[in-house]
């Protein structure tokens, strides 16, 4: 393109992909073992529909609501099992490993940031005024430090996937943000802290967690349900 004339040819990056693989061997156009897109899709929505009504995600919900849930989680995971790897090598797609709800997963981010809009609606329900962010003074323990800090990283691992031309760095930023609250979630009760104090502080930063998780996720173009 340079040689052609074209002034930007030089500002272009050659970025070469790696194969796809399934589980049962490599694709063969030669061999018809090529697997349409369209079919894919499809096969990835119908089994994350399927695994949420097995794990009883879809209580309460009208049928268009699981259709359009199932269709978020579904393109998530197929999206998020591909993305989280470098680009450039090889790798192994597996359908049934992309949907569990645990682990390095769309779904299991998905899952967590839909837990987060509901503690926060169950807050909005008691009338509860959560602030954009911590005032002065606020009690903070170890692990809400250690929370916020992973929430500082954000921005550095954006930029530096960036640089690498490598999606792979958000997506292992928002599972490593994912884990940490999961674990402080675990540890620490958010509606029930002993103090106010306590409580709002519980309550922003798992807005500010829901947030961040939002837009890593928007930026590999994946989406998040508001209820699972």
């Amino acid at each position: 393109l340079d040689r052609l004339g074209f002034k930007w040819g030089k500002e272009l990056v050659h970025f070469s992909y790696g194969m796809v693989e399934l589980p049962n061997g490599k694709m063969k156009s030669r061999e018809g073992t090529v697997v349409d897109a369209d079919d894919l899709i499809a096969a990835m929505i119908g089994d994350a529909k399927q695994t949420s009504e097995e794990l009883g995600k879809f209580k309460d919900m009208s049928e268009e609501e699981r259709n359009e849930i199932a269709r978020i989680v579904g393109m998530g995971a197929l999206k998020y099992f591909i993305l989280k790897v470098d680009a450039r090598k090889n790798m192994l797609f597996n359908p049934e490993e992309s949907i569990d709800f645990n682990g390095n997963t769309g779904p299991f981010i998905q899952y967590t940031y839909a837990r987060i809009r509901s503690i926060l609606r169950k807050a909005q329900a008691e009338g509860i005024a959560i602030p954009a962010q911590l005032g002065e003074n606020m009690p903070l323990n170890e692990k809400e430090i250690e929370l916020i800090q992973k929430l500082n990283e954000f921005g550095a691992a954006v930029e530096q996937a960036g640089k690498d031309y490598s999606p792979s760095g958000i997506a292992n930023y928002c599972y490593e943000l994912t884990k940490a609250f999961n674990q402080f979630y675990h540890d620490y009760s958010i509606l029930g802290a002993d103090t106010e104090d306590e409580k709002i502080v519980r309550l922003v930063l798992a807005q500010n967690v829901g947030k961040t998780l939002k837009n890593g996720m928007a930026l590999l173009g994946i989406e998040v349900p508001e209820r699972m």
